[in-house]
């Protein structure tokens, strides 16, 4: 009986104890490879959504306050583009009225995000979410007692990393939250004027 025991059992209980081991070693390594694959989809899309901010801001003077009408700004919307012809540089050319100026109207689509596989309805969309919203927010903020226009658009890594292991996305939370950092990304900010900047910059 006790060779059963040595032969059989042990041999077994080791495999279960190194299976348990390797899995506990492996789990934050898929973890952090899973994240910086999702963050990175994530991050394109609020670059995407920047993008399409400081041009609204361009020709509105404020910010978009919802991703329903920076779609709408990118499929019918259009932005003036100044092209010149001569250096302003050039004193010279300027003074003999040789630099050209020219104001021409571009469909935004034709302009910004011509990227192969772009669909702009999918900035709504937090990747890996089954469809769960973008978070956008734009207001007139006082800065020194002048109003700047301010936007933030945010991906909380609650909804982001969904369905990866809950302790480390508990402990990624944790760890943003104890240093004052939004726990997920985040692009501009309705806090103060920050030049639009990602929180991952």
């Amino acid at each position: 009986m006790k060779k059963v025991l040595t032969f059989v059992v042990l041999p077994v209980i080791a495999i279960v104890i190194g299976y348990i081991i390797f899995t506990s070693i492996q789990e934050p390594v898929v973890f952090e490879k899973q994240r910086k694959f999702r963050e990175s989809i994530a991050i394109e899309r609020l670059k995407d959504i920047r993008t399409l901010q400081v041009a609204y801001k361009t020709k509105h003077n404020r910010f978009a306050g919802s991703l329903d009408t920076l779609i709408d700004f990118y499929n019918n919307g259009v932005i003036t583009v100044v092209k010149q012809i001569g250096s302003m540089d050039d004193s010279v050319a300027v003074a003999q009225k040789k630099v050209f100026r020219d104001s021409i109207k571009i469909a935004v689509r034709d302009t910004l995000l011509k990227r192969e596989g772009f669909i702009v309805d999918s900035i709504q969309f937090i990747p890996f979410s089954g469809k769960q919203k973008v978070e956008m927010k734009a207001i007139i903020g006082k800065v020194s007692g002048v109003d700047v226009p301010l936007f933030e658009a945010t991906i909380p890594f609650e909804i982001l990393l969904n369905g990866l292991n809950r302790q480390l996305i508990v402990n990624l939370k944790a760890d943003r939250e104890d240093t004052d950092r939004y726990p997920g990304l985040k692009v501009g900010s309705i806090e103060a004027p920050n030049n639009n900047a990602g929180n991952w910059e």
